[in-house]
């Protein structure tokens, strides 16, 4: 085997890169003497070592499968008997219901198998779907990922890349700066920075190598186990949490700005929650964390950023991650503090529609739990796209003093009294505006109507709210986890 017999100066050769080599790679990853190399029959003759080290090990006691491309041999490239023992691989990890992991540093298909590089990508990228939902899959960049390969762990669920290191794209900075005479640098266009900030590629960035590892560790770690009919509840982890000054957290005006992470972190269980693409779409946060030992995914507006308005990436973002959850039955936590929609042309020639019924059909179709707080305000298209009751949430709560109205009370105003501002000028003009503005705050901007209506459940103390959705997923932990609705699969809007 490749790891008992490799060559010492292929070492140093990554070194000369600033890299780790495959073998401190699976080291870093795995606990200490767990990882098993071993390469699956998949009914082809064994023409040797071809680039890439298949296995299983542990992570923190939990079975994993792995699959590495070695830089060192052919560059990491894709031949089609290399990308034949990944889809092996793969397919063990699917039948025994377990992670896998993915090292990618090479330079896309291998040009000198001509056409049987490309039918094995092909036959891979068939396998990463087939697998999606039934098992975690995850992509680390350790190196470039080029041209059509990039395709492999854009299929995969959690994508980590590295700075100074990794590289993305399907088209390379070279070829582009000939077609269109621009100068562009490789990190420009493919690098860690751009596919975590600006693409949404990569869900995590990491600093460096060994600490990329550890991260993979800790998310592998806070995962659930992939059965995907059941739910295992750790119940004797909960522990009472004094969350009495939640409230501290939040200034007293309601359209003052506060980070909703202080608000998660408090809620959640001593340092559990784990953010998944942090610098792309920063208006919606979303993230796993525990809650009593179990773990839960949270979706929540950030009003630091566009005021948690709800703009094409957001609600990309929220909807791949509520999917997420759905699939392996995470409860979902959705925080909600909207003031409404992205307000932007370039929003709607971006298709502010569709990317929006996205976010709505992951809540809708989904059937794993899923409790929502309006935590200060929720104006229009908010109150239903970020979890509400009546897209299937089980449980809806508000806080005291909450405001939910189809839009602020200044637009509310506008619109509303339109004939009467239109005959009325200075003085006269402003006073007016002043009572309609308190009318309309006084009867319809607060959580009075829907807490009548029956359109949330119930308002809630915020130092209560911990408690009670440890309750809610206890209680709800036996719901039916398929919707009654016999069909062949949804057609999300993409």
């Amino acid at each position: 085997m490749y790891l008992e017999n490799s060559n010492p100066y292929s070492i140093s050769k990554q070194h000369s890169r600033d890299k780790l080599h495959i073998l401190e790679r699976v080291s870093c990853l795995f606990d200490r003497g767990s990882f098993t190399e071993y390469y699956p029959d998949n009914g082809e003759k064994n023409s040797g070592y071809d680039g890439v080290i298949t296995g299983y090990g542990m992570i923190l006691g939990k079975k994993v499968y792995f699959y590495g491309q070695d830089f060192t041999c052919m560059g990491g490239t894709f031949g089609y008997h290399h990308s034949r023992q990944i889809i092996a691989i793969l397919k063990e990890a699917v039948a025994d219901k377990k992670p896998i992991v993915g090292i990618y540093d090479g330079g896309g298909a291998r040009i000198q198998e001509g056409a049987a590089s490309v039918a094995g990508c092909g036959e891979l990228f068939h396998m990463n779907a087939l697998a999606s939902g039934c098992i975690p899959q995850i992509a680390i960049i350790a190196g470039t990922c080029a041209g059509g390969a990039v395709y492999s762990p854009g299929l995969m669920d959690f994508v980590f890349t590295i700075d100074k290191i990794s590289n993305m794209f399907v088209t390379g900075a070279k070829v582009i700066n000939e077609v269109q005479g621009t100068d562009y640098l490789i990190e420009e266009l493919g690098g860690a920075g751009i596919h975590s900030k600006t693409s949404g590629v990569a869900h995590f960035r990491i600093q460096d190598e060994r600490s990329c590892y550890g991260k993979v560790r800790k998310l592998i770690d806070i995962l659930p186990p992939c059965y995907s009919t059941s739910r295992l509840f750790r119940t004797a982890a909960y522990h009472e949490k004094d969350i009495s000054g939640i409230l501290a957290y939040l200034p007293e005006d309601s359209q003052e700005p506060f980070d909703v992470k202080s608000v998660i972190d408090i809620l959640l269980d001593d340092e559990s929650f784990i953010e998944v693409q942090e610098e792309f779409a920063p208006n919606i946060v979303v993230g796993f964390g525990k809650l009593g030992g179990i773990t839960v995914g949270v979706v929540a507006n950030q009003s630091l950023c566009k005021n948690g308005s709800i703009d094409c990436d957001g609600a990309d973002k929220a909807a791949r991650f509520v999917q997420y959850c759905d699939c392996y039955n995470i409860p979902i936590i959705t925080l909600v503090d909207s003031t409404g929609f992205v307000m932007e042309a370039e929003q709607e020639y971006k298709g502010l529609i569709r990317h929006g019924a996205k976010m709505v059909h992951a809540y809708a179709e989904a059937s794993t739990i899923r409790l929502t707080v309006i935590l200060r305000k929720a104006y229009g298209g908010p109150f239903i796209f970020m979890g509400c009751k009546q897209l299937g949430a089980d449980k809806h709560y508000v806080w005291p003093g909450a405001e939910v109205a189809v839009m602020k009370a200044e637009g509310a105003v506008a619109v509303i009294c339109h004939g009467k501002l239109s005959e009325l000028e200075g003085v006269e003009k402003e006073d007016y505006i002043k009572v309609q503005l308190e009318e309309y705050r006084k009867n319809y901007m607060n959580s009075k109507v829907v807490l009548d209506r029956g359109f949330v459940d119930e308002e809630i103390r915020p130092e209560d709210t911990r408690e009670l959705l440890y309750r809610d997923l206890i209680r709800l932990k036996d719901k039916p986890v398929t919707e009654n609705v016999h069909k062949k699969r949804s057609n999300m809007p993409v």
